[in-house]
């Protein structure tokens, strides 16, 4: 037997019975394979010059590749979709997507452990001053495709009309320019990136709901999902959570409290 396997095959006597099948449940090809939604800051953002992903999605995979004992690869993916789909089809072990109905299926969604605030950009002379003038007859309200706010819009407006749009920044500002929207809506942090870009905008004082963002596994995985469940339960009481949270510099974004629910809506 070579050193290298003799090595392994200690420290897989060594280890625990318990991490070994959670090991195997959750990195079963040795590493485990987390994907974040690239566009939502309150996940995790990278570092454009180090490459280096950072942000509480980015410590919560960390902290679980440790407690597994298996190194961690994290990387961006397009858009929620994009994100479940790697998690069903077995390209990433775990997912960090918010939780809506409409995403349910083909994966097994975690506990809550955070609530990302949202609200709304509008042009600096908007007559428009809280959420609560939002669903009013005449009005265009717009959100991302496939975004958790443009999801609840679309379940709870009953006289605005919905418009779904790119959401990228340039994409925003035009839609704005040409007069095609009143409103952008989306998490507290991204509005404040766009508002930096964009001068003569502000964002509403008020948000319209918090988005529960979840750990997502593969579809039936119940050893997988009780042991990120359980990992969540422990960061939350020891403030391993908050503190990852404040670390992040996010605005807008709180730790769920514990029985918030599993995929809870809203």
């Amino acid at each position: 037997m070579t050193f290298p396997r003799l090595f392994v095959t200690l420290m897989l006597v060594l280890l625990p019975s318990a991490a070994l099948a959670d090991a195997a449940a959750l990195a079963p090809g040795g590493t485990l394979r987390a994907v974040y939604l690239a566009g939502n800051p309150a996940q995790a953002v990278r570092d454009a010059a180090t490459g280096e992903v950072r942000g509480a999605s980015a410590d919560l995979a960390r902290e679980l590749g440790k407690r597994l004992n298996v190194p961690v690869a994290i990387a961006p993916s397009a858009n929620p979709q994009t994100v479940i789909d790697a998690v069903a089809r077995g390209e990433a072990d775990i997912g960090f997507v918010a939780y809506a109905p409409s995403r349910t299926g083909t994966v097994e969604f975690s506990q809550t452990y955070m609530l990302v605030r949202q609200s709304f950009l509008v042009p600096e002379n908007s007559a428009l001053k809280s959420v609560d003038d939002i669903d009013r007859q005449g009005l265009r309200i717009s959100g991302s495709k496939g975004d958790s706010v443009t999801l609840f819009m679309a379940r709870t407006l009953k006289a605005a009309t919905l418009v779904e749009i790119d959401g990228t920044p340039a994409d925003v500002k035009a839609k704005f320019d040409a007069n095609a929207i009143d409103a952008f809506g989306a998490n507290r942090q991204r509005l404040t990136n766009i508002a930096k870009e964009f001068p003569n905008f502000r964002l509403l004082p008020d948000n319209i709901f918090d988005v529960p963002q979840t750990i997502v596994v593969g579809k039936g995985n119940a050893k997988g999902l009780a042991t990120v469940n359980a990992l969540i339960d422990d960061v939350r009481q020891s403030g391993f959570l908050k503190a990852a949270l404040d670390r992040s510099g996010i605005v807008g974004i709180d730790v769920a409290p514990a029985g918030y629910g599993y995929g809870k809506a809203e």
